[in-house]
């Protein structure tokens, strides 16, 4: 972990994670809860950090760079009835 891991990227998630935490740790505290200290300080790891429950970045989706790639290019054919001749 680095300091621009702890300085960059804080998004809504992050903000919240570290407001649980901080909340939860404050309630703790006034009342004296152990386990409450124990949930105040993995969200509050989970903020610093900007982890998750999966680990970094485990559940979002990959962000792929855009492909345009010529030769998946799709030609249509125009396909017609045969016509048929009486006699």
């Amino acid at each position: 972990m680095t300091i621009q891991t702890v300085m960059t990227g804080w998004h809504f998630m992050r903000w919240l994670r570290l407001g649980l935490g901080i909340f939860i740790g404050v309630q703790a505290i006034q009342m004296q809860d152990t386990f409450s200290g124990f949930i105040a300080v993995f969200f509050l790891f989970q903020a610093v950090t900007n982890t998750g429950c999966c680990g970094s970045a485990g559940c979002t989706v990959p962000i792929s760079p855009l492909k345009t790639i010529e030769s998946d290019i799709t030609e249509y054919v125009e396909v017609q009835q045969k016509q048929t001749t009486t006699n």
